[in-house]
């Protein structure tokens, strides 16, 4: 029988058996307060009471009496046309920051962007985001923006700075003086021109592309083995068997949005489809993709090239091809070499590390598989990821030597991301002229001798061609907020052109791009129809595929052979919310929940809880690493004996007021091997200091007291029987028993559904929920006090088989080396039978005719009741007033970035309760539109936040009542079930059963090095 469990206090009580129960809560609690304390911090009694009652009466009527802050309006002098109070604008756009890539549709409301949805005609993600692109339109309203041109730390005019630097570039370019731009990842086609142009008024200009996460081994081992310098299209969805090593595809790889629509087509099962793909994961640190994975198996970094060169091996038996020296695999791997093998064509094997030697075994499997033209290709080629780390270092030893004369520095920030800062810090203060064009004044602009603060995406006209022949075009959706200006059009007002750059843009695409369509007579009309669709594909052209150079290998086999670091070997990771760090200073993202650990607001030391526990290591311990700094140490469950993961992105000092302070930096650990930089290649000390730091985390929230929340099966028995892991469903059914009548719904009756083989737990629909109902971000010490506001959570469950009981001593014999992971979503499920609306003394909590669970914030008191009675934990509390209270300085305490609240929404007071609504304004908005165009409402017409972010289309709304619906079939499927359908509160929120890809009786496998 499976266990399933949230945390590691959880687990202990499961090890304890059934006949050790919990330690009963106190009596009388205040959010986590003992009686005592709270006692003894109000030692109140019945005078006391009264004494506060008067005054607090008193206060209110005084506040009362104080005039009302002046709030001023400014009207319009002349009304747009197409500006309707009241009512949403949406402009197709782009967002690509150098790092994150997706296609979007931007909601305006009068006048100002407040939602960030992802573009339904795209092909690359189908209107799938992530939690960072959701977050993105916080990021405009950013009080750290750089608000003015600067030279030297001083604010200066455009003008000034302008003609200083012409001056100077002149003067550099003629005395054959070496200019260098060094830029993010660009993939914009008409920036690329700019750069040619910029190039062609100064001759001695170069540009070098820098990566803080760097994939450039793909590129020079494709080069290598197939003679070709790209990253290619990797498709998932035509993968039967997948097999990643090291390689968050799911989270933070290349292109994860779009990796997890792929995925997620392989994982949909039901009548007309029997079949999903087996997903095997080699890591050395539980990511997103491992959490995910049919079977994951833990091992060292440095056993991975080994691991791959036996795969290979086994595979090339088969194919009688050349065979490489390895040593004996550490895991075994029969399992997975047989069904590579069994499904050429139909497979794909993946690597994150960023070393050319694996990568270029990578492609030898691939080639051996013939998966070439298929699962991987060369049809399309991204355009991501165009950093060169060899190229990259050898700049930075030329402006050590003083070689370099101009520095133009747009869009990176090495002085926080690269992995020798010092020397970087160091060689720019001996280039003569230093520019940086920049949103913030970070730690790499304020080395600069001017800055040049660029606009905001959603300020600024560009275009984007991510894979070759699929392009997307961004327009600005508000006028620039500060005195800013688009880094292209300060490259070409230096290089003496027409600073115009959406002209600039027209002109391009109607030279390159107009002639190869036939659909419409004049640009003009191809231009309004691509700018409002935001994309525009052409047909991918057919390549032959390349064959494989094996020489590469042979003359290379002894960087084939591991090296094995000494002490703990360390893996450098992305979070899911903040990634490289580049939007650290979003409080949405550091307040997210990391899918895995549940922490927030800190990096911290990933530790195998049984190297912890042999080590004398326990939770929150503050370590000192590599005698450098410190962090605390967190138990992470499927971490590798024997290594530490630590997430990247933290540490910042100049990322503005959220950013600053937060975590420490850890890119000094990653190294250039091998030609690339790698973030696994490290290893590290560990030295108790003998102080504690807490960390904040979410996974011991509403625990559900171990009760049936997930349910599972394997394929095999799913196919023989549908219902497989959800008989519970069948016999809650007939237990059913109740005083109360069934509720019946004449017009709509809304309901969700989740499946749980789709969601892999990304976490987007929490931002996106955040972003559109206005949800308070509370800060650590908030969190550590169990107070988080999000509205949905997503609950992560480890399971473990338990062994049979032979005696006393087999109690302890559950061990969290390497768990099974499961990630359910849980919003308010929408009872009809709702146990919170009947104990509301002020009827705060009422029933919609459609089956709404709705709340009347005017009405609500705080009694909190609802809360007590609500048995999945969904409601939220607002213990403070969050908005303008400097204790809670976030984006809810400044003028500025309270312009993405919507209006749409109430911002909910102190003492109220607030709870998911299922979007009740989206519902309402679309019904109205329907109604206003004598129509019925179309299914899937209506979405809320959480829906419409998926990447995966992992949850479905829509009308029970209309059997046609998807969602309305979704509650009639054998896997359905409800959370606590025992109580009989017939939620209206229901999930699909989970199904594993393995063989019946090897449903607890573990697989671990």
């Amino acid at each position: 029988m499976k266990k399933y469990w949230k945390s590691l206090e959880e687990l202990k009580d499961i090890q304890a058996g059934p006949e050790t129960l919990p330690e009963p809560l106190p009596e009388f609690s205040i959010e986590g307060l003992t009686e005592e304390e709270v006692s003894n911090k109000i030692k109140s009694n019945r005078r006391d009471f009264l004494k506060t009652l008067g005054f607090s009466i008193g206060l209110a009527a005084a506040a009362s009496s104080c005039e009302v802050p002046v709030r001023k309006a400014i009207p319009y002098l002349n009304n747009p046309e197409e500006a309707k109070p009241g009512m949403s604008l949406h402009y197709a756009s782009t967002f690509f920051d150098g790092h994150d890539f997706c296609p979007v549709v931007v909601k305006v409301r009068e006048g100002r962007p407040i939602k960030v949805e992802g573009n339904e005609l795209s092909h690359i993600t189908c209107g799938g985001t992530s939690a960072r692109v959701q977050a993105s339109v916080l990021n405009l309203y950013d009080s750290a923006r750089q608000k003015h041109p600067m030279k030297n730390g001083e604010v200066a005019g455009w003008q000034q700075v302008d003609d200083e630097i012409m001056e100077k570039l002149r003067e550099i370019a003629g005395n054959e003086g070496r200019i260098v731009i060094l830029s993010s990842s660009v993939v914009s086609p008409s920036t690329l021109k700019v750069f040619e142009d910029f190039k062609a008024k100064y001759p001695t200009t170069e540009v070098f592309y820098y990566d803080p996460v760097s994939y450039s081994a793909i590129r020079m081992a494709n080069k290598s083995t197939f003679d070709k310098p790209a990253i290619p299209s990797y498709r998932f969805d035509k993968a039967e068997v997948i097999v990643g090593f090291n390689c968050d595809f799911l989270g933070s790889w290349l292109s994860p949005i779009e990796f997890a629509k792929q995925y997620a087509k392989t994982r949909e099962i039901g009548e007309d489809k029997q079949t999903m793909s087996k997903h095997y994961q080699f890591e050395s640190y539980m990511s997103l993709t491992g959490s995910n994975a049919d079977k994951r198996v833990a091992i060292k970094p440095s056993d991975e090239i080994t691991v791959m060169l036996n795969l290979y091996n086994k595979i090339a038996e088969k194919s009688d091809m050349p065979l490489f020296d390895a040593a004996p695999s550490p895991v075994n791997i029969d399992e997975v070499a047989e069904d590579l093998f069994n499904h050429q064509g139909k497979s794909l094997v993946v690597s994150g590390t960023n070393d050319i030697y694996i990568q270029a075994v990578v492609n030898a499997i691939n080639f051996l598989l013939a998966n070439l033209g298929g699962t991987y290709n060369f049809e399309r080629t991204l355009n991501t990821k165009k950093g060169c780390d060899q190229k990259m270092a050898k700049l930075v030893d030329d402006m050590e030597a003083g070689e370099i004369n101009a520095l133009i520095l747009y869009n990176v920030n090495p002085a926080y991301d690269y992995f020798d800062v010092q020397k970087f810090t160091d060689a720019v203060k001996k280039v003569g002229l230093t520019i940086a064009i920049s949103e913030v004044n970070d730690e790499t602009a304020r080395l600069a001798e001017y800055v040049c603060p660029d606009h905001h995406y959603l300020e600024s006209w560009n275009d984007a061609e991510p894979y070759t022949g699929m392009f997307s075009l961004s327009q600005p959706t508000i006028r620039s907020l500060f005195e800013t200006r688009q880094g292209q059009e300060s490259l070409l007002k230096w290089a003496g052109l027409e600073p115009n750059y959406l002209e600039y843009i027209k002109k391009y695409w109607e030279e390159n791009l107009f002639d190869k369509q036939d659909q419409y007579l004049t640009f003009h009309d191809f231009w309004i129809h691509t700018l409002q669709n935001g994309i525009y594909e052409l047909e991918a052209e057919t390549k032959t595929c390349p064959l494989y150079d094996f020489e590469f290998l042979g003359v290379n086999a002894n960087e084939l052979k591991p090296q094995k670091p000494e002490g703990l070997e360390l893996v450098l990771y992305e979070k899911i919310g903040i990634g490289s760090g580049k939007q650290a200073n979003n409080p949405w993202l550091q307040e997210l929940p990391d899918p895995i650990s549940k922490a927030v607001w800190d990096n911290y030391v990933a530790i195998s809880p049984k190297y912890a526990r042999e080590n004398g290591l326990t939770q929150e311990d503050l370590v000192k690493v590599n005698g450098s700094f410190e962090l605390p140490i967190l138990y992470q469950p499927g971490q590798p004996y024997g290594t530490v993961s630590i997430a990247i992105g933290y540490g910042r000092q100049h990322g503005g007021k959220v950013a600053n302070g937060l975590g420490k930096n850890v890119y000094a650990f990653s190294k250039l091997v091998n030609g690339s930089r790698q973030f696994n290649k490290g290893s590290v000390t560990l030295e108790k200091t003998g102080e504690k730091y807490p960390i904040a985390t979410t996974q011991t929230y509403h625990s559900m007291e171990g009760r049936p929340l997930i349910r599972e099966t394997v394929l095999d028995k799913w196919k023989a029987d549908p219902a497989s892991g959800n008989e519970l469903h069948a016999i809650n059914e007939k237990k059913r028993v109740t005083l109360y009548k069934k509720p019946v719904y004449e017009g709509f009756h809304w309901g969700l559904s989740v499946d749980l083989n789709k969601c892999i737990g990304c976490s987007a629909c929490v931002t996106a929920c955040q972003a559109e109902n206005n949800i308070a971000v509370i800060g650590k010490e908030e969190v550590k006090n169990r107070r988080i506001m999000h509205w949905i959570r997503i609950d992560r469950y480890y399971s473990t088989a338990e062994p049979d009981r032979q005696g006393p001593e087999d109690i302890h014999r559950i061990e969290p080396d390497n768990p099974e992971v499961v990630h359910q979503p849980v919003m308010c499920q929408h009872c009809d039978n709702a146990p919170c609306e009947n104990v509301c003394p002020v009827a705060a909590t009422p029933h919609s005719k459609e089956g709404l669970n709705q709340m009347a914030y005017n009405r609500c008191i705080g009694t909190r009741y609802c809360m007590n009675n609500c048995p999945y934990r969904v409601r939220r509390f607002n213990w403070y007033r969050y908005v303008t209270n400097d204790k809670f300085d976030y984006n809810f305490n400044e003028e500025l970035s309270r312009m993405v609240l919507n209006p749409d929404v109430t911002v909910r007071e102190r003492g109220v309760v607030e709870k998911c609504s299922f979007c009740i304004q989206r519902i309402q908005e679309k019904k109205l539109d329907a109604k206003k165009e004598g129509r019925l409402l179309k299914d899937g017409e209506i979405k809320p936040a959480c829906v419409q972010s998926c990447p995966t289309k992992a949850l479905v709304f829509g009308d029970m009542n209309n059997a046609d619906t998807m969602v309305a079939r979704d509650m009639e499927n054998p896997r359905m079930y409800n959370l606590l359908e025992e109580l009989h509160t017939l939620a209206s929120v229901g999930y699909l059963t989970k199904v594993r890809n393995k063989e019946a009786g090897h449903e607890h496998d573990d697989h671990h090095a």
